[in-house]
């Protein structure tokens, strides 16, 4: 990582050197085009133990800030492999130790979660079934498995239930994003999961989202500087000019401050994980422009890799449904304080 992130621990450092490794190691970009290279990926980084690493069920908290180095780590060049990641990790602890979490953990399987909150989740039950669809699922994986989180509980929907089509986005190659609808009704009995912490699942993936959009943050304002120092108008390098070096300030300022948030430990309620995913998104979003603006014309060439960075800013956005869970999070906010207004006031 770079000097935008806190000081790391040795066991971080290791880990963030040897993400380095296999991302410059890999001679292919995982892309939508090529579903067995984005299989291999994923397989591999379960090879390493960083596919699911700190899913735990005893919330050990070192195991959840290690896990958000190697999101914001492997976000830098794969964010949509390290949104997949999150993914996979809150699966794991929704999931126990069942056989679909197994191929999971092993990268032989992959997973999506979503909220029944969001706007992208369409399914209701009726007389003991399940049915209707889901607009939006990234998996980073074909034919995968859906876990579905309720309140208390959380429904596993099977590959084979469900029917899959491409959905198109901005960003995120290698997400293989698509839409599952439910074949036939699904009897409720063999697809939930009662007893679940679902609150502390949504606000892993909140928090692995955001440590996701600080990673291509990180990796934006990184490139911003360096094109900026190599660059050269008027006989010096570009970062001679106040107006740049302003630009990347800010730009650098925003990568570090999101990195901080997300890669200290942090004891969460749910609305201010959501608090905390709505600011590293729109910082993410923030950055990568700026990078974008730093590079001139050229920024939005495919052949420099800022432009990609802000789509990729905007479909995490997209994915995580950010406007509709800050509105549900702010919901809960003025309910929680009429009720305490009440007990006052008597």
């Amino acid at each position: 990582m770079t000097g935008h992130a806190p000081d790391l621990s040795h066991e971080q450092a290791d880990l963030a050197a040897m993400l380095g490794a296999v991302v410059e190691g890999t001679k292919e970009h995982p892309r939508d085009e090529q579903p067995g290279d984005v299989a291999a990926v994923r397989r591999h980084l379960a090879e390493l133990g960083v596919w699911t690493l700190g899913a735990t069920t005893d919330g050990y908290q070192a195991g959840d800030e290690l896990a958000a180095v190697a999101f914001a780590c492997l976000a830098r060049s794969w964010p949509a492999l390290a949104w997949a990641s999150v993914q996979a990790h809150a699966a794991v602890d929704v999931l126990g130790e069942t056989e679909v979490s197994c191929a999971i953990q092993t990268g032989d399987t992959a997973v999506a979660v979503v909220d029944d909150t969001s706007s992208a989740v369409r399914l209701t039950v009726k007389d003991g079934r399940i049915s209707g669809r889901i607009d939006r699922i990234d998996p980073a994986g074909e034919r995968p498995y859906v876990v579905v989180l309720g309140q208390g509980r959380a429904w596993l929907l099977p590959p084979e239930a469900l029917r899959f089509e491409s959905v198109r986005r901005t960003g995120l190659q290698g997400a293989l994003t698509v839409s599952a609808e439910l074949i036939q009704p699904a009897v409720q009995a063999d697809v939930v999961i009662n007893s679940v912490d679902t609150d502390a699942a949504r606000i892993r993936l909140k928090l692995g989202a955001a440590a996701v959009a600080a990673g291509i943050a990180d990796a934006a304002a990184e490139a911003a500087i360096r094109y900026s120092s190599e660059r050269e108008q008027f006989g010096a390098p570009l970062t001679a000019l106040p107006s740049v070096r302003d630009a990347l300030f800010s730009a650098s300022g925003s990568a570090a401050m999101t990195l901080r948030q997300v890669l200290r430990p942090r004891d969460c309620t749910l609305w201010q994980a959501t608090a905390v995913l709505d600011a590293a998104c729109e910082q993410a979003i923030d950055t990568t422009a700026r990078a974008v603006q730093a590079h001139g014309g050229y920024g939005y060439l495919t052949e420099y890799p800022v432009e990609g960075m802000l789509r990729d800013a905007v479909s995490l956005r997209a994915s995580c449904d950010v406007v509709n869970t800050r509105r549900a999070a702010a919901a809960d906010q003025a309910a929680f304080s009429t009720a305490g207004s009440g007990k006052d006031s008597s």
